[in-house]
Order: C-alpha cells, then sequence, then structure tokens
C-alpha cells in the first residue's frame, strides 16, 4: 500500500484557486505583488503528485473571507489529502474510515447525540446521487435535458435568486442548498455535482456532472472529495469558464492558473482526493454547537 507523506505548502499565493471562495489580498512589499492568503491547498499537493510523490497530506490553515455563522470561520483548519491511483471510491472508504475512528476513540462508542439527533457511526454511510435527493423532495428530475430557460423557470417559481453567472448545474446546486441540505441528518455522501460549480472534479459518464462527493451530516458538509481531473485540455477549459463567471460578477470563482495546467501537461497520474473540516469535525465529536468554541482566540466583533 502507499503511505502518506506530510508536507507544508505555501500560505501565500500569487493565483487565486483550489475552492470557490473570496480570498483575504495581502501585498509582498520585496516583490511588489498583490497576493492572496491561500482558500484551499489542493493545488500545490497535486503539483507533489506530478513530481512524483505517491501520496501527500497537509494539515494545514486556510482563510476565506466570507462570513462567520456557528459554522464557519473565516480562518479554518483542515487536513487535504491525494493519493495516485485511487479514485472517488477509494476517498469515500477513507473518510468513512478516518469518521468513524474520530467518533469511537472520543466516546468508546459509534454513538453519538449531535444537535438533537441520534447518529450510529457503525452503519456504512449513505450514497446518494445530488439529482435524486432533489427529486425526492421537490418532485423536479434534473437528469432529463434541459435548457438555461427552463431551470431559470424552475428558479424563479421556488423563489430561488438566479445569478449572472449561472449556468443549469448552478441552479441545480441552488435547489440541492435550498431543499435538500437541512435533510441530510444521517452521514450522507452527496455525488454527482454539477461539472459548472466542480472545475477541478473529473467528469462522470453523463458529462453534465463529476465524480465528486460531499459528505453531509446534521445538515452541515463535513469532506469534499473528487475523482480529480488529470486532463490538462478539459481543465484549460475549466479554468477558463472559471474566468467568465468572475467577469460576470462571481466572486469565489477562480483564476486561470497557467503554472498548474503545463504542471498537468507533464503528467498526473489518475489519482483521488480529499478535504475534511477539521474544526467542525472537532465540534461533532465534543458535542460543541459554535465554531469558535473549539477555535482558540476566534475573531471576534469589535464592541
Amino acid at each position: 500500500s502507499i503511505g502518506y507523506v506530510e508536507v507544508e505548502t505555501p500560505i501565500l499565493e500569487s493565483t487565486l484557486g483550489g475552492a470557490a471562495a473570496r480570498p483575504f489580498i495581502t501585498h509582498h512589499n520585496t516583490l511588489n505583488l498583490d497576493m492572496y492568503l491561500r482558500i484551499a491547498t489542493e493545488l500545490p499537493l497535486k503539483r507533489l503528485l506530478v513530481g512524483g510523490m505517491d501520496a501527500v497530506y497537509e494539515i494545514g490553515r486556510l482563510f476565506r473571507n466570507e462570513g462567520m455563522d456557528r459554522n464557519h470561520n473565516p480562518e479554518f483548519t483542515t487536513i487535504e489529502l491525494y493519493k495516485a491511483y485511487t479514485d472517488l471510491d477509494g476517498m469515500r472508504e477513507t473518510c468513512e474510515e478516518i469518521l468513524k475512528r474520530v467518533i469511537y476513540e472520543c466516546h468508546n462508542s459509534y454513538e453519538i447525540e449531535w444537535k438533537g439527533h441520534k447518529l450510529d457511526f457503525s452503519k456504512p454511510f449513505r450514497f446518494e446521487h445530488m439529482v435524486d435527493l432533489i427529486k425526492k423532495e421537490t418532485g423536479i428530475d434534473f437528469f432529463e435535458e434541459m435548457d438555461l430557460e427552463s431551470a431559470k423557470k424552475l428558479a424563479n417559481e421556488h423563489n430561488i435568486t438566479v445569478e449572472d453567472h449561472f449556468e443549469v448545474g448552478h441552479i441545480i446546486n441552488a435547489f440541492f442548498e435550498k431543499y435538500v441540505e437541512e435533510t441530510l441528518i444521517e452521514p450522507t455522501f452527496v455525488h454527482g455535482h454539477p461539472i459548472e460549480i466542480s472545475p477541478l472534479a473529473k467528469k462522470s459518464e453523463d458529462p453534465r456532472f463529476t465524480k465528486r462527493f460531499e459528505l453531509f451530516i446534521c445538515g452541515s458538509e463535513y469532506a469534499n472529495a473528487f475523482t480529480e481531473l488529470n486532463d490538462p485540455i478539459d481543465q484549460r477549459e475549466r479554468f477558463l469558464n472559471q474566468v467568465k463567471e468572475k467577469d460576470l460578477g462571481n466572486e469565489e470563482a477562480s483564476e486561470m492558473d497557467e503554472d498548474y495546467v503545463e504542471a498537468l501537461e507533464y503528467g498526473m497520474p489518475p489519482a483521488g482526493g480529499m478535504g475534511i473540516g477539521i474544526d467542525r469535525l472537532v465540534m461533532m465529536a465534543t458535542g460543541s454547537e459554535n465554531i469558535r468554541e473549539v477555535i482558540l482566540f476566534p475573531l471576534m466583533k469589535n464592541k
């Protein structure tokens, strides 16, 4: 089996990428260069796979210039891991094993109470397609061929705001966030995300969707994983679509990362990758209701 190597990658980056998030921007005085505090460790870690490392992980701080609530803090910790010659199924097995072990080590049991719900981590986690879950809650089947105007009409009928950069996939995700997320109580892998919101994941057999999952428990996301996209031509096209979204006002869109595309041109092996939010995992394991309870010196509003 391949052993993981722990690494550290830069916190300051010159190109925004690896996730959909608004960044913190700073300035490098010596180089006279505007830079970002990283929003993800993904792209540097996958460059290491290109460089010949078989499996890598990093436990590190990320920074996203976004809202604050009980489940979100602009500065937070994740573990991201990438492994050659595996895929989404491999990441799913790893994710389930990690969470079950953490819960058992903390409680000497696989059964816990969390947010008023009894959870049993000894059971296999559910694995559900996003479109199937939306259909169950709304009766709408997004597997059917649908143009943008038809999707916009459905969104308007359900009081979902359609932003300027939205394509059909964004609307599907908006339906999921409104009607499905809060219903996912027991551990559930949601897979089949639209390609528009998954610029770094490999396409599934239906090219409108990707080989990606997010793990939801009690209405919150705990992990995000892909069968990694390693086709440089497809990756360049995805980045260009992200640039178009940014031009249309999507502040969370990524930028074109020419260096990363060049790395893929040298060749990245087939791989699976995953990120797990450590703060939220600690919240669940310790029964803490607010993310500020598990972060030392959390940022607070001035009096």
